[in-house]
């Protein structure tokens, strides 16, 4: 040291090269607002920037990943799965629930967050579709009764021929008597004797006319079902083991309102799809809202399926499906070829 003078080492141009003072404060900004809890006002105040350029900080810390956000409460699984399955089939809302331990249960756990999710979706002058199957039947429970003006329900298929929990026109009827509307049934079975029947049934005008307001429903509330024994389909009556296993060597993975389809979504070809009177999957893709509700390991394959051919917009299911159904689609490195379906009823 000369007399009078105070030398001070400096750090070479190369120990500063790792100094970003950019960084610096956008670290810094980052950790006054996610740690110390401090406002953008706060912030700018404290380093004396003004909000829009604490604005920018904060947004080049999480574009560098200076910030982390773990989110980690119970369900936060869930809602990442939710917006998985949202980017990969392009859907307006997902919902997805923990799976119980109890796989018995899924039907109950699964219909009450669709009932939830069908109670939210509520309006006046509002035409709601309905099909089958025990999932829709208990989502039932968690609609919350409420009179709406002018609302309508209209069953998207045909009815079974016995009185069940699953019958189509029950569970139309019974959501019609919560949310006090006008019901609309198909009078006619949901599936006949022969393609010659059908076509008879379908020239009724009352029928038509039914098939009509479905067409134009502004929420449909539908289920999928599998061919894996035991199955809704065959417990209640509609097909046999036999004509089960018929479907199974056709291609057939599981039917939506009673159409089957095969892994891509695609309506097989089959005598049974003659028989059928229910709205046809075609038709879905017209309802501003289509929401699936179904949920279990056999029906992964179905489920898959029906969204990757776009029948639905809204899935309510369980967290061990949607990754299912999210494996199913990484799988896939090609898109499937669409067969030529026969001609098929409204």
């Amino acid at each position: 040291m000369r007399s009078g003078v105070v030398e001070i080492d400096l750090p070479s141009t190369e120990d500063l090269s790792g100094f970003d003072p950019e960084e610096q404060l956008a670290t810094r900004a980052a950790w006054l607002y996610f740690v110390g809890s401090n406002t953008q006002a706060e912030i700018g105040k404290k380093l004396g920037l003004t909000r829009v350029r604490i604005n920018r900080l904060l947004a080049l810390a999480r574009e560098q990943g200076l910030v982390q956000v773990n989110v980690t409460g119970r369900l936060a699984d869930c809602v990442a799965l939710e917006e998985m399955l949202k980017e990969r089939f392009k859907l307006q809302h997902a919902v997805v629930v923990p799976t119980p331990l109890n796989r018995s249960q899924l039907p109950y756990v699964i219909g009450n967050a669709a009932g939830h999710y069908l109670g939210s979706q509520l309006k006046d002058g509002m035409s709601v579709g309905v099909g089958w199957g025990r999932t829709l039947r208990y989502s039932l429970r968690s609609v919350p009764r409420r009179l709406y003006s002018n609302l309508s329900v209209v069953s998207l298929m045909g009815g079974l021929t016995q009185a069940s929990l699953v019958n189509p026109h029950e569970t139309a009827s019974h959501l019609a008597d919560i949310v006090g509307a006008q019901c609309y049934y198909i009078a006619a079975p949901a599936l006949t004797d022969s393609e010659a029947t059908r076509d008879i049934f379908l020239e009724q005008s009352m029928v038509r006319d039914v098939f009509e307001r479905g067409s134009k429903v502004d929420l449909a509330l539908l289920s999928v079902g599998e061919l894996t024994h035991p199955n809704t389909v065959t417990q209640v009556g509609l097909i046999s083991n036999a004509e089960a296993t018929s479907l199974m060597k056709a291609g057939a993975v599981g039917d939506i309102s009673l159409h089957w389809i095969d892994a891509a979504g695609e309506v097989i070809d089959h005598p049974l799809n003659q028989r059928v009177i229910a709205l046809s999957p075609s038709k879905l893709k017209n309802i501003p809202c289509v929401v699936l509700a179904s949920g279990g390991r056999s029906k992964v394959t179905v489920l898959h399926g029906a969204l990757y051919a776009g029948f639905a917009n809204v899935l309510v299911t369980d967290e061990q499906t949607a990754r299912g159904v999210l494996d199913r689609a990484d799988g896939r490195r090609q898109p499937l070829q669409a067969r030529t379906p026969r001609k098929l009823m409204p």
